[in-house]
């Protein structure tokens, strides 16, 4: 009786075994220094078979970053609960980002320091990333600020800039916490969190119930 042949990997499950490679060669050697070579051994497959799938290294990588920022968005947004309280629902956002990227460093790295230091079209990928979060984050402090019958001053000028200062700072504190690993790296993210939302939150409270920082008179 013949010896039954291997059992052919499905396209969409190889190519994913393709992208885990990328991602983690990427994220160790960066962009210009990983080679297609490099990628295709850790993958476990031909070079040749990279470029059927993926084509190029520029179309791999925005391939990479492409699915690491949809991860990052869908773990974000699926934590969020509708109609909660303004204060879980950020602290459920900001926890769902610090875990995810805390669990995820190789698919951080990507997004956080590769892809904005090689330049277009990768640096507009991630951009348009961050523009999406940063809107979903400034309907949330829409939203706040309409239920505590904010003070119209808080206008949405405001509101924008203070999603995007919000995500300005957690990009900062998870590419910091990448850089100064806890002690406990299971809870790293939860710490980042924490922190941030303390920082953010108070003065966010304020500013909806109109006590507004100003500077004092020389």
């Amino acid at each position: 009786m013949g010896t039954q042949g291997k059992q052919r990997v499905p396209r969409a499950i190889r190519e994913q075994q393709m992208l885990d490679a990328a991602v983690a060669t990427f994220a160790k050697r960066g962009y210009r220094a990983a080679s297609m070579d490099e990628i295709a051994v850790a993958a476990g497959v031909s070079k040749p078979l990279v470029y059927l799938y993926l084509n190029s290294k520029d179309e791999l990588f925005s391939a990479c970053i492409r699915r690491e920022a949809d991860a990052l968005k869908a773990a974000i947004r699926s934590a969020v609960e509708p109609g909660a309280a303004a204060d879980h629902q950020l602290w459920s956002g900001l926890l769902a980002f610090f875990e995810h990227t805390a669990a995820h460093p190789d698919g951080w790295a990507i997004l956080y320091s590769q892809a904005r230091t090689v330049g277009e079209p990768f640096a507009e990928e991630v951009a348009a990333m961050r523009a999406e979060i940063a809107e979903f984050v400034r309907v949330l402090i829409a939203a706040a600020s309409a239920d505590a019958g904010c003070d119209p001053a808080l206008a949405d000028r405001e509101v924008a800039a203070l999603a995007h200062a919000l995500v300005g700072a957690a990009e900062s504190l998870a590419g910091w916490g990448a850089a100064n690993p806890a002690r406990d790296a299971a809870n790293s993210g939860r710490e980042n969190a924490a922190t941030l939302m303390n920082f953010a939150w108070s003065g966010l409270a304020d500013l909806m119930h109109g006590r507004r920082w100003e500077p004092s008179p020389r």
